[in-house]
């Protein structure tokens, strides 16, 4: 068949940590996007800024495009371009007529590779604390779906086949059938009282299981407030397994959702830890971070690094941009002899470590006060005759570079990057989910983060959402920030570590299992 020109990529079930290796290195490079309302949103982000994303989604009847419109899509796509991604939620060959666009493909001659993905069949169980085999209760596991391509249930023979199987019946697309599934198992003599679970979203921070019986689940899936989340339904012995296995519902942030505001290039970290505490995590950054170029006034400063005592770093990024530039200009860490380094904190030392330099000087408090602080005596001793260079963004504060002129010390003021605000539609984006009001915290990692949150807004419009954000602040600065924008602080961390951070807020939001909160 030739070098493959659409790949039907299997996105998983929603956890975006489950993606595999290879549909994450085809996205990378993708020239187009075809995905799925199943698949997770920030799944796009790995795509190229180039490539065109196009919506095909369906759910519960409404679709954007039919499935036939579909499939001439990705034969025309497929024509034109020699790398187009189809994204599909879970895995393309599991309920996910990935057969049919694979052989609208086929037909037309356009060379196509197949990529699974995890099937939500299996993970959404495992998340809910069933396995869909065990031994002793379940020797083997049927994927069946609970309605047809005219939206009804299966015909009674198929069901009463499934009912005198001995094996974990697990159902798609069941939400809306499963009464009528249910009854015509039992009429086929399947106990009433068999384990039965629902697992709605499944393996996304808003999943939510209901636990019961053959006979009894039914009425508690009518009762449940679930949205238009998607679901699957578990029938056998395993599903009373869920009570004592559920790992998922039972992290101690999960249900709680947050807002990221920091810039993509630092957020991960962050975003990873708290989602592995179980947190619904919304990133929308307030700024991109850009690399400034190097220019003459940066040879300057790395040719004066033989007469400056102290260089100082304010953060990770200006640690790598800093070394980024320094290697354009020819030069390594030996252009830093004879230099004392300090680093404002212990995430910013460490990406010295990152390039084979060891900080003199990390602070207690790891902000610009608290680096003065510890600064200021070792400055005093420099004397006039060796200088300060400050690598750091074009928009740092003054404290270090005032504080050193005044005690007479040269300062070499060199900005390595910049901040640059996020496109009109992540600032609207941002300012729609402050305003719906479902958040349980926006992370402020600066004081400029929070003077570019109100800056979204106009004076009238910030005193009515306000109150509606509840600032998580990393450092003292931060906070008085928050406070002076008139924002509720829920959190004031006394260090910036994403683990230490993580473990504070746990422990003002946290909470047990499900069980314990009720």
């Amino acid at each position: 068949m030739g070098g493959a020109r659409v790949f039907l990529v299997g996105a998983g079930p929603g956890d975006p940590g489950l993606l595999t290796v290879r549909g994450r290195e085809l996205l990378e490079s993708a020239e187009v996007v075809v995905y799925d309302l199943l698949a997770d949103p920030g799944l796009l982000d790995l795509a190229p800024p180039s490539a065109r994303r196009i919506n095909a989604g369906k759910r519960a009847g409404r679709a954007v495009r039919t499935q036939d419109q579909t499939n001439a899509l990705l034969v025309r796509l497929g024509r034109r371009h020699t790398r187009v991604v189809r994204l599909k939620g879970g895995d393309p060959f599991v309920f996910g007529r990935g057969g049919e666009e694979a052989l609208a493909l086929e037909a037309a001659a356009i060379p196509f590779e197949i990529v699974p993905g995890v099937s939500s069949g299996v993970a959404a169980p495992a998340y809910a604390g069933i396995p869909v085999t065990h031994r002793g209760l379940a020797q083997a596991v049927v994927f069946a779906t609970g309605r047809g391509s005219d939206g009804r249930p299966p015909k009674p023979a198929q069901l009463k086949a499934l009912a005198a199987l001995d094996a974990t019946l697990v159902f798609f697309m069941a939400i809306g059938t499963f009464r009528e599934v249910a009854k015509a198992l039992i009429r086929a003599g399947k106990p009433a009282a068999t384990p039965a679970a629902a697992v709605y979203g499944g393996t996304r921070p808003g999943q939510k299981t209901l636990r019961g019986t053959l006979g009894g689940l039914a009425e508690a899936m009518a009762a449940a407030e679930t949205g238009d989340a998607p679901g699957l339904v578990l029938v056998g012995p395993v599903a009373g397994l869920s009570g004592r296995l559920a790992w998922f519902e039972r992290r101690p942030l999960f249900g709680r959702r947050y807002l990221v505001t920091r810039a993509r290039e630092q957020a991960g970290p962050l975003s990873r830890a708290l989602r592995a505490a179980g947190a619904e995590v919304v990133e929308l950054p307030l700024a991109r971070i850009e690399a400034l170029p190097l220019d003459a006034s940066m040879r300057r400063a790395f040719a004066g690094l033989a007469r400056t005592g102290w260089v100082v770093f304010t953060s990770a990024n200006g640690v790598d941009h800093f070394f980024a530039r320094l290697a354009e200009a020819g030069l390594d860490t030996r252009a830093l002899a004879g230099c004392a380094v300090a680093a404002i904190g212990p995430a910013t030392a460490a990406a010295l470590g990152a390039h084979g330099v060891r900080a003199d000087l990390v602070p207690k408090a790891a902000d610009s006060d608290g680096l003065w602080k510890e600064l200021k005596p070792e400055l005093a001793r420099l004397g006039r005759r060796r200088g300060l260079l400050l690598a750091r963004a074009q928009e740092g504060r003054d404290v270090l570079v005032a504080g050193a002129k005044r005690l007479g010390v040269r300062v070499t003021d060199l900005a390595v990057y910049r901040n640059v605000p996020a496109p009109a539609r992540t600032r609207a984006a941002l300012a729609a989910e402050i305003e719906a009001g479902r958040l349980d915290g926006v992370v402020f990692t600066s004081a400029s983060g929070v003077s570019r949150l109100v800056g979204l807004f106009t004076d009238s419009r910030w005193r009515r959402v306000s109150p509606k954000v509840r600032a998580l602040c990393l450092g003292p600065v931060t906070r008085e920030a928050a406070l002076a924008a008139g924002l509720e602080v829920g959190l004031t961390a006394a260090s910036p570590d994403t683990a230490s951070f993580v473990g504070e807020l746990t422990a003002v939001d946290g909470h047990g299992s499900p069980e314990e909160r009720a």
